[in-house]
């Protein structure tokens, strides 16, 4: 038997004396009355049969009806004729940057949103200036052209700049996508990599509440908006930021979904509806949902259509077939769309095929988006979506409006630039087409004096990047004294010196406020739970509850200016959190000290997108990895051991890396880390590894400081040198200990004398190694410059042996400096394992043992001594020759 379509109203009569009577409810004792009295019939139902299923979405129609709309207030036809310009210049850029140099750019994307984005700009999106912070504005990455087109028009950016773009490196250029690195003063927000533009927004606007929550800036009702794309949404990150937003009720942060209905390579959800799909996922979430479907030219064909049956129609119509229809025309749509009911096709007979063509989707009509957008500001207590239906390449016609092939739409044809330009009512000959000229209306002309009034009404441009901001008071190396010292007999682990670092300097007067500190949920694991009481963890809302350990020192607290940010079971989370507060300085003129400490195996390897894009942000903070390196984590074993993340890290240009084994060396480099981000204001990020091992650490030797910042120092331990049988030996974190007790097994037991190197970045020695031989390069006939990493080494002689508790391809990058001596490297290749930290190092072979066998061997090699006397030190350190090899899977 068919089932009776729900959108069908069978009895219209009754329908309306209920909605009357719920009228009256409302209209007599208000709106909260008659939800409960809708709730009660809900409940009723439920406690009867048990398996109600509640809507989660409203009718395919737009959420706020034309009696509700307010007038659009500015000039459409101004309006118009500047966004027609905006639109040519986006074209005009793709296509001479094709026609030139072959490096493209998309079309597609900003054809698409160009109405979402003219409004914001028109009419919403506030600028920075002396006494407002300004909105903070995520731009769909590859909606770029559209920006640069709006920034030509507005006069920021010349013919020159987008002529190159997508070239930067030898001219005066724009970049491809939304880059503060390369473009400081303009972008914000990196955001093409799909599904960070979400995430890093929610959690912006939830620190943007964090620093007014803890008065360090003062409320003004600030925005962040975020255009994003429908096919984005499908981003772990994207779902992720929605949950965020709606827990913590951000009425500050408006979402912008771009429903084209298109991926890059064809529908979204071509067998469904992806806007309804969205407004379910956000209302659950705690979302205030707008949707903008459909163009006013549908408004009066939806109030003459008495039966419900278009509304049904539009319901039942899927993406993949919305998104076929705009790819034909007027013709077709009454055939394939009003053509299926009768009914539907009399609702249309006095409008002609072009008129219907003419029906535009919601996110096309400035009216539409912009009463969208206002009921938006206006909405306090929860977050808000407006999903925004639109036509990927629109206004490109046959060259790609609708298509699946738009979004790879680099080059279009004369006739159909030529149709573009008739479509959006452009004042050029069809012989000016043929060289693509930008437009900027006359200085003097009614345009250009209503593009500057717009704009200074909002308090100025938009994009813009303001990075000054006045240089944090950074007290001297001696506030952390207790950190130089020696420990004695004591033993202590690197992230118990951190977490004493920390909390020495969140007591000092003139910074102490400025840290802030973030964890995913290992505060107890890392020994943090002391600086629960003392500055508490930030909640919107305080604590609404007794925690169980209320009556303990280091009890639960949360409170709403807590200083503690504690993101859960959530690296991407945490992570956005801290590129917020790392980006501070340029997003709310306030200079923050982040420090995010997390497991280092969930750092680099699991964020490494975010963290990239924390380069590109021009981050400064600091990332502690814990429980690092791939043998210190006793029993966990495989996903838990890091012995890769100072790989990783070495990736990212900008990323400082350290790998400390003492905590004097951590608190130079924490240190020298605040002067360089928050004094000299470097635009650099440090990555520093800890360790929960506990051993005593030392006294800080006189005059170590600059070979710890350098990436490597000797250690005073001093050694006679027994002529050629001298090794140097290296290590860092964990393994500096074994390394330490290899050079007196040599000593004792092989009559093998050394001196050690405490190795605290690898990376900076090669890095400076590099700029050297860079230099020496291009300055042929200057005296050439020696490396740090030779001019320490020299008058050491010896085979050199370093070991790490990573990856052997970390040591060896410093092996092409060394090339004249023997070169041993020991690391920890291969998956981690469970077992204790003496097996581990056993297992991976970087304990004692093997570090005195390295260093023999490299003397045998070296003729120094007999090959005999590796083969008996094999026996007599235990090390079975057919040992599986750890890096064999």
């Amino acid at each position: 038997m068919a089932q009776r379509n729900p959108l069908l109203d069978p009895d219209p009569q009754e329908t309306r004396e209920w909605i009357d009577s719920i009228a009256s409810v409302v209209e007599e004792v208000g709106r909260p009355r008659a939800h409960f009295l809708i709730d009660q019939l809900l409940d009723f139902d439920v406690s009867l049969h048990g398996d109600f299923h509640g809507r989660v979405t409203t009718p395919y129609v737009n959420t706020i009806a034309p009696e509700r709309e307010v007038p659009y207030p500015g000039d459409l036809v101004l309006e118009k004729r500047l966004n027609a310009y905006i639109r040519w210049n986006a074209l005009a850029m793709v296509l001479r940057a094709g026609k030139h140099s072959s490096v493209g750019g998309h079309i597609a994307s900003y054809a698409s949103a160009a109405v979402l984005y003219d409004v914001g700009f028109d009419h919403f999106f506030r600028g920075r200036t002396d006494s407002f912070a300004g909105d903070l504005v995520y731009i769909q990455g590859h909606s770029a052209p559209g920006i640069y087109g709006r920034a030509f028009t507005e006069g920021r950016l010349t013919e020159q700049q987008l002529d190159n773009f997508r070239r930067e490196t030898d001219r005066d250029g724009v970049s491809s996508y939304p880059h503060p690195r390369l473009m400081p003063d303009f972008w914000q927000f990196p955001t093409v990599s799909m599904g960070l533009g979400p995430i890093t927004a929610a959690y912006q606007a939830r620190f943007m509440r964090y620093l007014e929550n803890r008065n360090l800036k003062e409320y003004q009702g600030r925005k962040v908006w975020a255009f994003l794309g429908d096919g984005e949404m499908d981003q772990p990150e994207s779902q992720a930021a929605i949950a965020l937003a709606g827990r913590e009720k951000l009425d500050n942060i408006i979402f912008v979904v771009n429903c084209n209905l298109q991926r890059l390579d064809g529908p979204v959800r071509g067998n469904s509806k992806v806007i309804q799909e969205f407004e379910s996922l956000y209302r659950a979430a705690g979302w205030n949902v707008i949707k903008v479907v459909w163009g006013s030219g549908w408004d009066a064909l939806l109030d003459k259509d008495k039966s419900g049956l278009l509304r049904q129609r539009m319901m039942e119509c899927v993406d993949g077939e919305y998104q076929n229809y705009k790819s034909q025309n007027g013709a077709y749509v009454r055939e394939h769309f009003f053509g299926k009911y009768p009914q539907l096709l009399e609702l249309v007979s006095d409008l002609s095929d072009e008129q219907i063509w003419k029906l535009s989707r919601g996110g096309h009509d400035p009216l539409k988006v912009y009463n969208a957008y206002a009921a938006a500001v206006r909405h306090s207590g929860r977050p808000t979506v407006i999903l925004a239906k639109t036509v990927k390449g629109f206004g490109l016609g046959e060259a790609g409006e609708g298509q699946n092939i738009n979004h790879q739409l680099k080059k279009i044809g004369a006739d159909a630039v030529k149709a573009f330009r008739d479509r959006f009512g452009l004042e050029l000959s069809d012989e000016q087409l043929a060289d693509m000229p930008y437009l900027r209306p006359d200085p003097d002309s009614a345009e250009a004096r209503y593009l500057r009034l717009r704009r200074d009404s909002l308090g100025g441009h938009v994009p813009a990047r303001h990075a000054k901001v006045e240089p944090l008071p950074i007290p001297p190396l001696s506030i952390l004294e207790a950190q130089l010292k020696s420990t004695g007999d004591r033993a202590i682990s690197t992230t118990m010196a951190f977490v004493r670092i920390l909390a020495t300097l969140l007591k000092d007067a003139n910074i102490g406020r400025q840290i802030v500190p973030i964890v995913p949920d290992e505060s107890r694991t890392f020994g943090m739970e002391g600086l629960f009481r003392q500055v508490g963890i930030h909640s919107h809302v305080g604590q609404l509850y007794t925690p169980q350990d209320a009556g303990t020192l280091s009890y639960y607290k949360e409170s709403v200016d807590g200083q503690i940010m504690q993101e859960g079971l959530n690296e991407s989370g945490a992570t956005s959190s801290w590129i917020a507060a790392s980006t501070s300085y340029a997003n709310h003129g306030v200079m923050t000290i982040p420090f995010y400490i997390f497991y280092s195996m969930f750092g680099f390897q699991r964020v490494g997108d975010l963290l990239w894009a924390a380069g590109d942000a021009r981050a400064r903070g600091f990332l502690l990895g814990a429980t690092s390196g791939r043998t210190t984590l006793m029993g966990e074993g495989l996903q838990h051991d890091d012995g890769h993340s100072h790989v990783m890290s070495a990736t990212v240009p900008c990323c400082v890396s350290y790998d400390p084994t003492y905590a004097y060396e951590l608190a130079v480099i924490v240190h020298r880390g605040m002067q360089r981000m928050y004094v000299e204001q470097e635009d650099v990020y440090y990555y520093i590894t800890v360790l929960n091992e506990n051993y005593p650490h030392p006294d800080f030797p006189e005059g170590a400081q600059a070979g710890i910042l350098k990436g490597l120092y000797r250690l005073p331990v001093e050694r006679e040198v027994r002529g050629d049988c001298h090794v140097q030996l290296m290590g860092s974190g964990a393994i500096l200990p074994e390394v330490l007790a290899a050079a007196e097994i040599l000593e004792r037991d092989y009559a093998v004398s050394s001196e050690v190197w405490s190795a605290t970045s690898l990376t900076e020695v090669r890095r400076e190694a590099q700029a050297v031989e860079r230099w020496n390069l291009l300055n042929p006939l200057a005296e050439a410059k020696v490396p740090y990493l030779r001019q320490v080494l020299d008058g050491h002689p010896g085979p050199v042996v370093v070991a790490t508790d990573y990856m052997k391809i970390h040591a060896d990058q410093i092996r092409p400096w060394l090339a004249d001596r023997r070169f041993v490297a020991l690391g920890t290749d291969g998956f981690g394992q469970s077992d204790t930290r003496e097996a581990l190092r056993r297992h991976f072979e970087v304990d004692r043992q093997f570090i005195v066998l390295a260093a023999l061997k490299a003397l045998a090699d070296d003729g120094v001594i007999e090959r005999e006397r590796v083969a008996r030190a094999l026996h007599e350190l235990q090390i079975d020759p057919a040992k599986v090899d750890p890096a064999g899977v």
